[in-house]
């Protein structure tokens, strides 16, 4: 069913600026984070790094936001859909408290890196590791806020699903785009190390 096809006009434009500032800012987020991944391969290719043992924890955090993407991915396909608005509220919910977890699972992740005197100071790696494992989180809880307005509505009366899915579809795209940010991240702070640092960069 064609959702954006039954809303009023007003509506619909609402909606598609909504999506283009939606890309907009993922564009900016993909260069920030970029640069800040560019200045790690940079940093660790130094004579003072050394490579980072992550912790478990990380692993757990990262089943929670794939759980969450997939839980706002089934509340939009509910939403689209003609089972009514209790399915999709609940599959909306999993997905706000998955993205909860995650960050919780996150704070557990960086105490046991301090319980191992991993510090913010000193070792790059480590410097790194909170910089941006810490800035990610900021996007995810920044996401939570746009989740938050969009629970608002799914839970006003008079809730209409056609309106409901174009803004779960939002929040869905963005957690899709955290998860595969997430995920080159978690890929570079486990895989890279000091050594292939310095072959990326020539210094080998």
């Amino acid at each position: 069913m064609n959702t954006a096809a039954t809303l009023p006009f007003d509506v619909r434009a609402r909606a598609t600026s909504a999506s283009i500032g939606l890309w907009v800012f993922m564009g900016v987020a993909t260069a920030l984070f970029s640069l800040f991944a560019t200045a790690y391969v940079m940093r660790m290719s130094g004579d003072d790094a050394v490579a980072l043992a992550l912790p478990w924890q990380l692993w757990l955090s990262t089943a929670l936001l794939l759980a969450g993407g997939a839980a706002l991915s089934k509340a939009g396909a509910a939403a689209r859909g003609s089972r009514g608005l209790a399915p999709a509220r609940r599959l909306l919910l999993a997905g706000g408290l998955c993205a909860l977890a995650f960050l919780a699972v996150q704070l557990w992740a960086w105490q046991s890196l301090l319980a191992a005197q991993v510090m913010p100071a000193g070792n790059p790696g480590g410097s790194f590791f909170y910089l941006l494992t810490a800035m990610h989180g900021l996007h995810v809880a920044g996401g939570l806020a746009g989740w938050a307005w969009m629970a608002r509505a799914a839970w006003r009366p008079g809730a209409r699903l056609a309106d409901l899915a174009w803004r779960i579809g939002l929040i869905a795209r963005y957690w899709h785009f955290m998860l595969v940010v997430w995920l080159l991240l978690f890929a570079m702070l486990g895989w890279l190390t000091p050594e292939v640092a310095r072959v990326i960069c020539g210094t080998a």
